[in-house]
């Protein structure tokens, strides 16, 4: 698992940075304006469709059935069961991008009612482009999920990196041959989609003995049994679902730019979120299912004891420097070309509020497939749909009030209460207070090494920023003084994060800490391996 995750992690990362890069020439050549805006707008209509369909959950679904057939040495059945699920899936992503096509101007109309009427067109125009991509990252989705299975992790890794290559290299081409537009952008997206979401990932499927069986009855057993598990994700449109679509609308009541500035900060809070938890989520899921598959439950729970220990201390170290330094990365990220120095300020404060999301999100990513290993959907979705629900108002008051970072404090206050209730229920069971106790005291060493760590940052960068004079020089000159603070913040977060936490590893183990001595679990020194059958290999 710690090897997968490493592979799925390498991924991510040039895949955020490509992101990154994205976002920064994005921001360049078009700013942040009401045309912006209606680039983010357009993915709304898109992204709810792919959701209808459990598109963003297709992984989660599949592997679990066709980890049981591997188990029972079963492959031929696991492909008859690829194939009658992937026929209906089909059919329907095709016509629900026929229906959001024909719906988008009203739907748009609807979502966005302070657009005028030509940002309303421009959406409308934009959403038809993008949604044909939806059915490539829905049956990508698929054969993704039968390379996870089947121990494959780097072919899958790779379709975010072709995918952010497409918007970039489309964005810039447009920009050279005509001048820059979204629509550029827009068209890369849909390219990117095809090639790395879908060509690439059949390919790849291929290449692990994928075996499509078209001939089969479409009334087929293991149909019920899918639409059984995602049902419930279909149904259930959670805050994680949403978050992005909140902060599409609710932005739009801010100001002009306002959706695109926190646009920008969310994408970029989502880097360390990928680089630490999304790698170890989606490499840890085909280990948890296999291990509830065969029965080997004490060794799940502490593998998910574990990830979850390793990912939320990383993301609170994450957290620490990220709103410890969010002038000087939005600044060295995105402000040149039509990003102003006003677009700056926004998007930071949204970036503070946003980065104490980072250890949520770690959590959540372990503890949704953790349930979801277990084939307990409804448990994820019921308690997410009652987040969702509770968040709007939450969004609306804080919007109100506190405008951009009220948006992104809703987003984090609601994620928070969800990933809460979640751990709550997990750790509910069993001996399952008794491990969060452990868990809670290993983490907990992390908190004030982050904040002290953090602060130490934050005076550091506040320093050399009062030192060097920003508005006199180039924009060239600028992003290397930004780059050099960020770095040099990071640098002092980290010596007295390590030396704290050398003081206080000296200091906890001089007194009495909660031992861990459930069978199969890890002490607070050293991690206990579980005991495997050597058949398992």
């Amino acid at each position: 698992m710690g090897t997968a995750a490493l592979i799925v992690s390498a991924g991510v990362l040039i895949s955020r940075i490509l992101g990154q890069l994205r976002e920064i020439i994005f921001a360049s050549l078009l700013g942040a304006t009401a045309s912006t805006d209606e680039y983010v707008a357009a993915f709304a209509i898109p992204d709810f469709l792919n959701y209808l369909l459990a598109g963003g959950f297709l992984s989660i679904t599949f592997i679990p059935i066709f980890s049981r057939f591997l188990a029972s040495d079963d492959e031929e059945g696991g492909w008859e069961a690829l194939s009658a699920i992937i026929r209906p899936i089909a059919v329907g992503i095709v016509a629900l991008t026929v229906i959001g096509w024909l719906v988008a101007p009203q739907v748009i109309e609807l979502l966005f009612p302070r657009f005028d009427p030509d940002q309303i067109d421009n959406t409308v125009r934009f959403t038809r482009i993008v949604l044909p991509a939806q059915i490539f990252f829905v049956l990508g989705a698929l054969f993704s999920a039968v390379q996870y299975t089947k121990g494959v992790f780097t072919i899958p890794t790779l379709a975010p990196i072709i995918y952010n290559l497409g918007i970039i290299t489309g964005g810039v081409a447009w920009a050279i041959v005509s001048e820059a537009s979204p629509e550029g952008f827009v068209w890369g997206a849909l390219t990117g989609a095809f090639v790395g979401n879908f060509a690439l990932q059949w390919w790849g499927a291929h290449r692990v003995g994928m075996r499509l069986k078209l001939r089969i009855p479409w009334r087929h057993p293991v149909l019920k049994e899918y639409l059984l598990i995602a049902f419930p994700l279909m149904i259930g449109q959670s805050i994680v679902v949403l978050d992005e679509t909140f902060m599409r609308v609710f932005g739009q009541f801010v100001s002009e730019g306002a959706a695109t500035e926190l646009n920008y900060a969310r994408r970029t809070m989502l880097v360390p979120v990928g680089i630490i938890a999304q790698a170890a989520g989606v490499a840890a899921y085909p280990f948890l299912a296999r291990l509830f598959a065969e029965g080997r439950i004490v060794e799940m729970r502490d593998s998910v004891d574990r990830a979850l220990r390793w990912v939320i201390v990383l993301s609170m170290g994450a957290t620490g420097l990220v709103a410890a330094m969010t002038v000087p990365i939005v600044r060295a990220l995105f402000e040149r070309g039509e990003f102003t120095a006003e677009s700056t300020v926004g998007t930071a404060s949204a970036l503070f509020f946003y980065a104490l999301a980072i250890p949520i999100w770690g959590g959540l990513q372990i503890l949704n497939r953790a349930f979801y290993a277990r084939r307990e959907m409804w448990t994820p979705v019921v308690v997410g749909t009652a987040a969702t629900i509770a968040a709007i108002p939450l969004y609306v008051i804080l919007q109100s009030t506190f405008g951009l970072r009220g948006v992104a404090f809703a987003s984090t206050a609601a994620l928070g209460v969800y990933t809460g209730i979640l751990a709550a229920v997990w750790y509910g069971e069993d001996d399952g207070p008794h491990r969060f106790r452990v868990l809670a005291a290993q983490v907990g060493r992390a908190v004030p090494l982050a904040v002290i760590g953090g602060l130490a940052a934050f005076a550091a960068a506040s320093g050399l920023a009062a030192v060097l004079d920003f508005t006199t020089t180039s924009s060239i000159l600028a992003t290397a003084l930004s780059v050099l603070i960020v770095l040099v913040g990071t640098a002092i977060f980290l010596a007295v994060a390590i030396a704290l936490g050398s003081l206080l590893h000296d200091w906890l183990y001089g007194r009495d800490v909660p031992q861990e001595h459930a069978e199969g679990s890890a002490g607070p020194t050293e991690v206990e391996q579980p005991t495997l059958d050597p058949a398992d290999d």
